[in-house]
């Protein structure tokens, strides 16, 4: 197996953090990796889709063969929608192409939503509600202004608002589409974001995910555009949280930290 397909299966594992959503089925020299990435639509009342990827010795140079199955899409949906991701993942470039086809997946099943919905006002409504907040922990920070720059840059392409939090431990707070957010992780991932103690550029590989929660109604609006902030004392910290009416968040990352 290519280094490019272990490095791509951590990134996934990363992004697809939630209890049930990823899971590495197999890995061999002669049959290379399996992995499994449990999703549903885009929207509430999306169907569950589950996803089978088996990645050859050989891949990304060739594409992974693809299984699709749901309780909520008939066979010839899932059918369709493999025959789809496997003429996608043909046509695409020799490189890590999972999450991209994974995404296509829950665009389809929103698709499935919408039409069953009857209604764009419905819809609409249900977009709206599709709003989460994320907390990453970020390992380190040494090129501080191209970080900030990438990072205020992402949030503004993937339609989020943001906080970047900067003290004893460097926490971006996201809110959005969960799928922008993920989108999000994935570039944190595989970009070039950072540079190691040699000053070589260097990937954030080491970024925890330590909060994903859906955002209330009350607090839907909370963060505006992105915020750079430094903190120096916990107590500092719990005051910016509580600013946004996110303090149960402080208990969630200082038990990550302890």
């Amino acid at each position: 197996m290519s280094e490019v397909a272990f490095e791509e299966v951590s990134v996934l594992s990363s992004i697809y953090c939630r209890e049930g959503e990823f899971q590495l089925l197999r890995q061999s020299d002669q049959d290379g990796l399996v992995i499994q990435i449990n999703c549903h639509g885009l929207g509430d009342g999306g169907p569950d889709v589950s996803l089978l990827f088996h990645l050859h010795p050989s891949y990304p140079s060739c594409p992974p063969d693809i299984s699709v199955s749901s309780t909520g899409l008939s066979r010839s949906h899932c059918h369709g929608i493999r025959k789809k991701l496997l003429d996608l993942a043909a046509a695409m470039p020799p490189e890590p192409m999972v999450h991209r086809l994974v995404e296509l997946v829950q665009q389809q099943c929103l698709q499935v939503t919408e039409d069953c919905s009857g209604g764009e006002e419905e819809v609409k409504e249900t977009e709206t509600e599709q709003q989460w907040t994320t907390v990453l922990m970020i390992d380190h920070m040494r090129s501080r202004n191209r970080y900030i720059g990438l990072v205020e840059r992402w949030t503004h392409q993937l339609q989020l608002t943001g906080m970047l939090l900067l003290g004893q431990s460097v926490l971006v707070i996201l809110q959005g589409a969960r799928a922008h957010i993920k989108e999000f992780c994935r570039r944190l991932k595989t970009v070039k974001v950072d540079v190691d103690s040699s000053g070589k550029k260097c990937k954030e590989k080491m970024m925890k995910v330590v909060s994903e929660t859906p955002v209330p109604t009350s607090c839907r609006h909370s963060l505006q555009g992105f915020i750079v902030k430094d903190y120096k004392s916990s107590s500092e910290l719990n005051e910016a949280l509580q600013e946004l009416s996110m303090a149960e968040l402080y208990r969630e990352i200082m038990t990550s930290v302890s």
